[in-house]
């Protein structure tokens, strides 16, 4: 996986893209079934958004509903209650009654049954008794007074009947009784069929197995039929009705748009090409199928988008003539014990016979929902431009730009197939480009990140030798800062020295030496790096650093001034560990300066630095040597000193000018935390204090006994044993006439 990743990154942008496009167009020609599963949920989607549809309709539904069960009793009904039924919807004036329900099994006739038992048992019978033994069969016998009235209804009649389309038991079929079934749907068969040539006649159909037809008196009291199989899709939704369904070397119709054919009294056409059915033709309606034949149901909404009349109402002449007259009226069962529920994309309790009802009433208005002959050639054409657009543009943007443009660009194309779907029926394939979208996005995002990896590995390796981590991180996050020159801001200069490193390295073997070397730095450099200072460059035991560079500090003086408090305070330590290894006790001097200075990348195009240049630096690494003439260890210039002077304790030692420097630069002594400091400390300092005023007074002898008080609380007191001998020799040599005050440094 990584080798994999690390060849990804030798490729360009544009060409991932493409090899991802080239993978997005195989798997729309294959049919991923995961990635098929969510294009159907999302024509689901697609219908839900678009709403129902408030249009009238001349399609209601007479229901075999609970009120119905309850007030005419218990389902199945005898077949007189359904011949009174037809009787009912024809007298209010329907143009078409249509059954989503079947008469397969002849009814239990019980009352035939007697009067056939006394016909036989009664062997004297005059003419008279026949006659009415005969009329009262007639009237008893149910299966025929159903016929007599779908005979008779001034409403054409359109019955339901389903196929059997698993191979199972067909052994026992008996030949007659198949005979007989086809015979009884042969109402249903489509009469035109049109094939655009002799390879079309072998185009896939559905094909059934076996016809469960509704029984011969019933079949032959009308000339309409269909079949009412419905096939959901893997999801269990039904999406589809079949329009044609192979049987015995014939093609038959659903009862849907056998229920259009009876109601516009025109029969349906097929139209076959070579690669499957092209379409359903009536005179004036065009009705697009897909390849086998299925068209896709156009739902109008949720259940109930269409009137429901309870039977139980029609049958006892509540409903007026209103309501049924000129419809199409579909028979069929809503009640939930009846069983005759389907999943659909609106909900998961939707009653079949009103997925008839959508069939014929989106036929009736030409709303179809259905897959251009151009689909296809969109949806490539999609994935292509998509995954090519980003290709370019993503590259050349940043993060939250990117973001921008693959929301707009996703999200866009929802809505457009959105939109078309909704305005004109079109079904485009939205999978499959939202797919290529998202693996382009995540694609690049990967190769950038990889590709800026690579670089960041890059330049750590190439910088860390030689860079600050902190100026490192710097160039890893702007690699464009890889270039010669500098910027001016105001920094705090850090430099410091080992006291006498010179002979104690002379004492030492050069391994020794290494090893204490590196130590002292590492501990030090630490102490530096954790106050988010920047490590310039070392020079042998000398450390050169600042603050407030690359990386903005919110009070670099103060944090350089407690670096150095932390870093004296831990080789108080570092000393009594040496001391019993029995190495040499290191001492620092540190010099600190705060103020202008240029910072960047100095050296030539082959070699760079991270540096700083200017008269802050210089002054930082002059107050470094200072410290040897006060016999301390820390100075910093009265700029660091005022703006450090919140957490720190220290005390003004002098004035002095510095070679190099027309004016003369105070000097502070940095002692430790303010909260450290003990009174003994405070009073030695404010003696030295009195002591430097006096001083300046030139009244060598009052200056000199504040500076012995000072040196008999601290008797190691370099300042004040440094200034006391200042006075001396100025009682015997005075300063000019013009003297400010300040000591005049003779060397760097």
């Amino acid at each position: 996986m990584l080798s994999f990743l690390k060849k990804l990154t030798r490729l360009s942008p544009l060409t991932l893209s493409i090899l991802l496009v080239f993978c997005g167009i195989f798997f729309y020609l294959t049919e991923i079934p995961f990635l098929e599963l969510m294009e159907l949920k999302t024509i689901d989607l697609r219908y839900i958004n678009r709403g129902s549809s408030e249009a009238e309709s001349d399609v209601v539904l007479a229901v075999i509903d609970e009120e119905s069960i309850d007030k005419e009793g218990k389902w199945i009904w005898p077949r007189s209650k359904m011949a009174n039924l037809v009787k009912k919807i024809s007298g209010a004036g329907a143009s078409v009654i249509s059954f989503d329900i079947g008469f397969l099994e002849p009814d239990e006739k019980s009352v035939v049954k007697t009067i056939e038992d006394i016909e036989k048992n009664l062997t004297i019978l005059d003419a008279k008794n026949r006659t009415y033994l005969a009329d009262l069969k007639r009237s008893s016998d149910n299966d025929q007074l159903l016929a007599d009235a779908i005979a008779e209804s001034e409403a054409k009649v359109v019955l339901g009947y389903f196929f059997q389309m698993e191979k199972l038991h067909l052994g026992d079929l008996d030949e007659a009784l198949s005979k007989v079934q086809k015979k009884n749907i042969r109402s249903s068969r489509y009469d035109q069929v049109k094939f655009h040539s002799e390879k079309a006649l072998e185009a896939p159909l559905i094909e059934a197995q076996v016809a469960n037809a509704n029984i011969t008196a019933i079949s032959q009291a009308t000339p309409y039929s269909g079949f009412f199989n419905m096939f959901p899709d893997k999801d269990g939704v039904v999406r589809w009705i079949p329009a044609i369904i192979g049987y015995a070397d014939e093609m038959y119709a659903p009862l849907s748009l056998m229920t259009l054919s009876a109601f516009k009294d025109s029969q349906p056409l097929v139209v076959v090409a070579e690669y499957g059915v092209e379409k359903i033709q009536f005179d004036d309606i065009t009705i697009p199928t897909d390849e086998l034949g299925r068209i896709m149901i156009n739902y109008r909404g949720d259940a109930q988008s269409f009137k429901h009349i309870p039977v139980t109402d029609i049958l006892s002449g509540k409903v007026t003539e209103n309501e049924l007259k000129g419809k199409v009226v579909i028979v069929g069962a809503t009640a939930i014990g009846i069983y005759d529920m389907r999943v659909t994309p609106f909900t998961s309790v939707f009653p079949g016979v009103e997925i008839h009802a959508n069939i014929v009433d989106s036929v009736l208005r030409g709303a179809f929902l259905y897959h251009p002959t151009w689909a296809a050639v969109f949806d490539i054409l999609a994935i292509v431009l998509a995954g090519l657009l980003l290709g370019m543009v993503l590259p050349r943007t940043g993060v939250f730009s990117g973001i921008i443009t693959v929301s707009v660009l996703f999200f866009g194309y929802i809505f457009f197939c959105q939109y078309l779907f909704s305005s004109q029926g079109w079904i485009l394939n939205m999978v499959y480009p939202l797919l290529v979208i998202l693996a382009v996005y995540i694609g690049i995002t990967v190769y950038k990140y990889l590709s800026e990896s690579r670089q960041k590995r890059f330049i750590r390796s190439a910088f860390s030798t030689y860079l600050a981590p902190t100026v490192v991180q710097q160039l890893i996050d702007a690699p464009e800062n890889l270039e010669l020159g500098g910027e001016e801001r105001e920094i705090t200069a850090f430099f410091s020295d080992v006291q006498g490193f010179t002979s104690i390295s002379e004492k030492l073997a050069p391994h020794e030496l290494v090893e204490l070397l590196n130590e002292f730095l590492t501990e030090m450099t630490n102490i530096i790096l954790k106050h988010e200072g920047t490590v310039d460059k070392f020079e042998g035991d000398a450390i050169i650093a600042f603050y407030g560079a690359p990386n903005a500090l919110e009070n670099q003086a103060e944090t350089a001034c407690l670096t150095c408090v932390d870093m004296q305070h831990r080789l108080v330590v570092l000393r009594e560990k040496w001391h019993r290894e029995g190495k040499p006790e290191l001492k620092m001097r540190i010099g600190l300066s705060t103020g202008p200075a240029v910072v960047g990348n100095m050296g030539s195009r082959n070699r760079m630095d991270y540096t700083m240049m200017g008269d802050t630096v210089n002054t930082a690494a002059r107050l470094e040597g200072v410290n040897k003439i006060y016999g301390i260890y820390t100075l910093v210039c009265e700029t660091t000193f005022k703006k450090a002077s919140q957490r720190i304790w220290g005390r003004e030692i002098d004035s002095i000018n510095v070679v190099g420097k027309a004016e003369p630069v105070t000097v502070y002594q940095i002692l430790g935390y303010a909260g450290d400091i003990d009174d003994t400390l405070l009073k030695m300092a404010g003696l030295y204090a009195e002591g430097l005023h006096l001083y300046r007074q030139q009244r060598w002898d009052s200056a000199i006994e504040k500076f012995d008080a000072a040196l008999n609380l601290s008797p190691d007191d370099g300042p004040s044993k440094t200034m006391k001998d200042r006075c001396t020799r100025y009682k015997e040599e005075p300063p000019p006439p013009n003297w400010n005050g300040s000591y005049t440094m003779k060397t760097k």
